[in-house]
């Protein structure tokens, strides 16, 4: 799927101007994009780019108004304030500031779990079987028409917060609860059992799949972020299990107006059948995280791939919105990535 390892379009580091690197903010997942966002920076600084870190919106809003930054790399992580709900996106197209990933519908599109599915399921794409749980919903009504084994999960949310595996109806309500402490509606859908793997995109280019191997029952966010022990298998399938996967994974990201980079998360059943679970528009970039273990099988350092993902803030292939053209190249030898 796509070209392996294309060259960088953007040869020189003084192309990208002075950049903000955006993480942290004050959603549930601020810890680990403060984490990304680290790495991130270190990894621009040294391949010469002008990168400053950043905290929050609010800051990176006051800063660019006052002119400090021609772009904005964009890893911050969730909705409220984690930059990955579309709102950032929509402050930033109106101060016509280029930045790196999915614009306005696409993250917001897919920052919403519920109303992915919905467009994947118009499509004929597959995704396990859900419901819609808005506030005050009978959940144990919703629970008998989903079936038994089932997840509960916040709707707008990312890294496994407040998902719970429900194998009964008497888990059912400590599910609920603890969803609910998240902003927003909940959604419950059907537990697939079998193997999770996930798809970094990175442009029009669909990196090796990643079969994630838990030690513990499934990929909470212990196994995500702490644990040593996980095991990743990379790619994840082989032959025309793998091109399938990847055909899908790009399917799923381009239904939902993704653009530039990002990662689809799939479950894989024992029959072999794929089930699309959601799509990342910002995924994590720490030391555990998937998308620089798929690029690094592709031959992507993790430096590269910061320098690619940074080149997405120019243009965005493949979707119906363009920012800014790639500028000429004025320096074939500094820089390149």
């Amino acid at each position: 799927m796509g070209a392996t390892n294309p060259q960088s379009r953007i040869s020189n580091p003084d192309q990208f101007g002075r950049v903000a690197v955006v993480m942290g903010g004050s959603s549930a997942e601020r810890e680990v994009s403060l984490d990304s966002g680290r790495n991130v920076l270190a990894a621009l600084k040294a391949r010469g780019v002008d990168a400053h870190a950043i905290d929050g919106i609010p800051a990176l809003l006051d800063a660019l108004r006052a002119g400090h930054f021609a772009r904005v790399f964009n890893i911050l992580h969730g909705q409220h304030g984690g930059g990955e709900d579309g709102v950032l996106q929509g402050a930033l197209e109106s101060l016509k500031v280029p930045y790196t990933g999915s614009g306005v519908l696409g993250s917001a599109l897919s920052m919403d779990k519920t109303r992915s599915k919905r467009v994947w399921q118009s499509l004929g794409l597959p995704t396990p079987k859900f419901a819609a749980l808005p506030r005050g919903s009978d959940v144990h009504a919703a629970a008998k028409q989903i079936g038994f084994p089932l997840i509960v999960k916040p709707a707008c949310e990312g890294s496994s917060v407040g998902v719970t595996r429900v194998f009964e109806e008497a888990q059912l309500d400590n599910a609920v609860e603890l969803a609910a402490k998240y902003p927003g509606d909940l959604l419950m859908e059907t537990l697939i059992e079998g193997d999770e793997l996930t798809v970094g995109i990175l442009g029009r280019e669909v990196l090796p799949s990643i079969h994630i191997v838990p030690k513990g029952a499934f990929y909470d966010y212990n196994a995500k972020y702490v644990a040593e022990d996980t095991q990743y298998l990379c790619p994840g399938l082989q032959g025309d299990a793998e091109n399938e996967l990847r055909a899908l994974a790009l399917a799923a990201f381009d239904a939902l107006g993704c653009a530039g980079w990002g990662r689809v998360d799939v479950m894989r059943d024992r029959q072999g059948r794929n089930w699309l679970l959601e799509v990342n528009t910002a995924p994590g970039m720490t030391s555990h995280s998937l998308v620089p273990k798929a690029a690094r099988t592709a031959g992507i350092d993790y430096e590269a791939l910061c320098w690619r993902v940074l080149e997405t803030s120019f243009a965005h292939n493949g979707a119906n919105e363009s920012r800014i053209p790639y500028p000429e190249s004025r320096d074939s030898a500094g820089g390149a990535a």
